[in-house]
């Protein structure tokens, strides 16, 4: 691991804030960072679950020092990527793996975006649900300047969230765009001054940590579904109704026909 790498995770009350940090680097990922990423969060997950009033209930991911991130750690790269097996082990098992229990994570998530956002970045803000960047922040995934591709399920998720056109440029002609044109593909809920930025994510994280989460687990889960498509829709509806005789149910209608505000 690069000196001083690291993804880091500290909690605020209900919220969580993780950071990735590689000094120096513009926090580009390294390989060991991907796999701190995927252990953080499967152990967020468990924390997801909980339903205790010390339970998180909303997660920032952000990076050190007025970036993001740049992208995978380059350095690394001529140690790993010309084997095939040792190439799709990183992918798979290693960079797939890490987005993935991000995506599986029932906690509503919050990107702090600032700097650049590049690759892994891109990546990585693409498993979030709600997305603010400052009016300075870079968005690409220029690799095609290095001779290869996104990984095809790294591919998928980056196209999914920032759209068709944006993800050609990108990947095709190593694109690099501003924030605004993020924000006008409907990528970022908001584009902000950027020393704006760190506020406006806390804000919305306790905004969310405020609401029902039992509302968000479930949300997440119908996200979930969207995301993989219509065959997997007959197991939510299976449960999709079982939390009709829930607590927060109750206490979230009866706190609106009381006039008051709903304690969750």
């Amino acid at each position: 691991m690069t000196t001083g790498s690291s993804i880091s995770l500290r909690r605020d009350g209900a919220i969580a804030v993780v950071t990735l940090s590689n000094a120096g680097r513009l926090n580009a990922m390294t390989r060991a960072m991907w796999r701190e990423l995927r252990a953080v969060f499967d152990g967020l997950r468990s924390d997801g679950d909980g339903d205790s009033d010390n339970a998180l209930r909303c997660v920032i991911v952000r990076g050190e020092g007025g970036a993001f991130c740049a992208g995978g750690d380059i350095s690394e790269y001529p140690s790993f990527r010309f084997s095939e097996p040792s190439l799709r082990e990183f992918h798979e098992n290693e960079v797939w793996a890490a987005l993935q229990a991000m995506l599986d994570c029932p906690l509503p998530l919050v990107a702090q975006i600032e700097g650049a956002c590049m690759g892994a970045g891109i990546e990585i803000a693409s498993c979030c649900d709600i997305r603010l960047a400052g009016a300075s922040a870079k968005f690409g995934a220029p690799i095609a300047k290095l001779g290869f591709p996104m990984a095809p399920r790294e591919a998928a998720l980056v196209h999914g969230a920032i759209g068709d056109v944006l993800a050609r440029d990108m990947l095709l002609a190593a694109g690099v765009h501003g924030a605004q044109r993020l924000y006008d593909a409907g990528f970022l809920l908001q584009v902000l001054p950027d020393n704006e930025v760190p506020l406006a994510a806390q804000s919305h994280a306790r905004r969310i940590a405020e609401l029902s989460p039992q509302a968000a687990r479930l949300h997440k889960a119908t996200f979930a579904v969207l995301r993989a498509g219509a065959p997997s829709a007959h197991g939510l509806l299976a449960t999709a109704y079982d939390y009709a005789d829930s607590a927060e149910h109750r206490e979230g209608i009866a706190a609106f026909l009381a006039k008051r505000r709903p304690n969750f």
